[in-house]
């Protein structure tokens, strides 16, 4: 998919669980520094814990990973990530925008939450890539981004998507 002149593309990847930390260290991995896009990432994780994701997700990436500040202006060829209990999404086009959820006000639908919000703002400069996690996460957000004209992408191996979340957003209605 061409991007048009002047939009680069939002890519909002969702994961959880040791498989999904592994599947996102490897995708953050294979992006080159410098890339023009946004990249913006969720795993699931405990809200009442500190989190080393940022430094864990630095020692792969060859893009900068940022946690990202709430109302701050995105930068191309920078990995934002949300802290546990500040769920990253965005608030338009160009602005990071982070909603509270500590006390497990959104446990289980961060990437959705994510996704939702790059299906509007992005619209069909949007990609999506749900990893490995349990569950049924990104599922209604993936959707969201295809209905929007986005780019969406499941992981899966040898031509099947891997139980949980890939399996449920690759069977998931869209039609809803």
């Amino acid at each position: 998919m061409a991007f048009p002149k002047n939009v680069s593309p939002f890519i909002a990847i969702g994961a959880s669980g040791p498989e999904g930390l592994d599947d996102l260290k490897d995708l953050l991995g294979s992006l080159p520094a410098g890339l023009p896009a946004v990249v913006l990432a969720v795993l699931h994780r405990p809200s009442d814990r500190v989190s080393h994701l940022r430094d864990v997700l630095a020692r792969r990436s060859a893009l900068p990973v940022v946690i990202a500040p709430e109302d701050d202006t995105f930068l191309l060829g920078t990995c934002y990530i949300g802290e546990p209990a500040a769920h990253l999404s965005l608030a338009e086009r160009s602005r990071i925008h982070l909603v509270e959820g500590g006390h497990h006000k959104f446990r289980n639908k961060t990437v959705d939450l994510l996704f939702a919000s790059v299906a509007v703002h992005a619209k069909d400069n949007g990609i999506g890539v749900v990893l490995r996690g349990s569950l049924s996460d990104g599922s209604r957000g993936l959707a969201a981004i295809h209905s929007a004209g986005g780019v969406t992408m499941v992981v899966g191996r040898a031509g099947s998507a891997p139980k949980g979340m890939p399996e449920n957003a690759t069977q998931y209605d869209w039609a809803d």
